[in-house]
């Protein structure tokens, strides 16, 4: 990736011809505008689904392609352990149903829904590429200038704090989790470290210029409470950003039916994050905004993205990212599902294995142009405290 102290301007694709009517136009900037944006109709949505609300042009929204044409895309992975100076009790991963979930202050101390194994954390290098993609390899929104000390928090594999730290080598990244699964070949100025960010934070005050948080639905029970710790250890004049996604999977064109698999899908997000205090609705209603605003941030901004599910959009790239897309849907449904159906709902295994196979078949449905929602959300520190 080349150098770059700004973020590049975004060119966002043609508006389709089955939008609905009024549509506004896309922007070209990152959510520079704060006019509501096209969303699905209600006669489209599941009427159980809440409300995206956003308070910025979506500037990235595929439009359908009559003949579908599939060709799946493969990533390369890598997934070396780092395991320097890590006792080896946390390195006994938890197991369920043959899956691996992490052992850091024990499950009765720190509930996360995710596997860390091999096989999932393949979806989320996927889901960081087919989100590049989307992006246009841009890394964040928020307007960053020669930043110094950036902090990714829930880094996953790392490949977001990596693709940062190559961007800006002049930057200090430190990327944390509650699971090694980073690889051991970084850029120097990255490193990654074990730490919950649930509890509260041992960075000093006033020490990042930004901190950034993606793909973290469901990972606390007090985003309030973390959003102040980012805002404690930001430097004055610092950004914050949340990139997240829904559990909705929603259609603009009417072609995906109101009673689909999808709903139940949504239902079951529902129904767990209420169960576990830990909300997967971050992104929906604008939530994340709030909580960012509560927590003293200032110039708080979003904006939505839309990642079709499948081949269907006529745009060259968002058939890239469409397909991409299904390809690490299709490998990591039964990871995203598995903990909170059968642990947190109580659902049996078997069940939870049909739940899964409708969900997959709705997926790959051809007919229906389908995609999933993110949101992106960034404030700014005050510059006077």
């Amino acid at each position: 990736m080349a150098e770059s102290e700004s973020t590049p301007a975004a060119t966002a694709p043609q508006a389709s011809a089955s939008s609905p009517a009024g549509s506004p136009p896309p922007t070209t900037a990152p959510a520079a505008a704060a006019s509501t944006p096209a969303s699905p109709s209600a006669a489209e949505q599941p009427a159980a689904d809440a409300p995206i609300a956003v308070d910025s042009n979506p500037i990235y929204h595929p439009q359908p392609l009559e003949d579908d044409d599939d060709n799946d895309s493969s990533l390369g992975d890598e997934n070396a352990l780092s395991t320097a100076s890590i006792s080896s009790s946390i390195l006994q991963y938890r197991k369920l149903h043959g899956r691996t979930y992490h052992n850091f202050g024990g499950a009765d101390k720190v509930e996360y829904w995710a596997p860390n194994d091999d096989a999932q954390n393949d979806q989320l290098d996927i889901n960081h590429h087919l989100l590049n993609l989307a992006l246009d390899n841009k890394l964040f929104f928020a307007p960053l200038s020669k930043p110094t000390r950036v902090l990714d928090v829930g880094t996953g594999t790392g490949m977001w704090a990596i693709d940062f730290a190559d961007e800006f080598p002049d930057c200090e990244v430190t990327g944390i989790d509650l699971s090694p699964i980073q690889p051991t070949w970084v850029p120097p100025n990255c490193k990654f470290e074990l730490d919950d960010a649930s509890q509260p934070w041992t960075f000093p005050d006033n020490h990042f210029d930004y901190i950034h948080f993606r793909y973290m639905i469901g990972c606390f029970k007090d985003w309030p409470a973390v959003y102040r710790e980012a805002y404690r250890c930001l430097k004055p004049g610092g950004w914050i950003e949340h990139l997240d996604c829904t559990a909705d999977v929603l259609s603009d064109d009417g072609s995906l039916p109101k009673d689909t698999v999808f709903v139940e899908w949504k239902k079951v997000f529902k129904e767990a994050g209420e169960k576990m205090g830990q909300t997967f609705e971050v992104v929906d209603n604008d939530n994340y905004v709030g909580w960012l605003k509560e927590a003293g941030f200032k110039d708080v901004k979003n904006t939505i993205i839309k990642t079709p599910v499948g081949s269907w959009p006529a745009d060259p790239k968002w058939k890239e990212v469409g397909q991409f897309n299904q390809y690490m849907l299709d490998g990591g449904i039964e990871g995203l599902g598995l903990y909170i159906i059968t642990n947190v709902l109580g659902w049996k295994y078997e069940e939870m294995q049909v739940f899964i196979a409708k969900v997959r078949a709705g997926l790959k449905n051809k007919n229906w142009h389908s995609y999933c929602v993110w949101g992106a959300a960034w404030g700014q520190k005050p510059y006077d405290e």
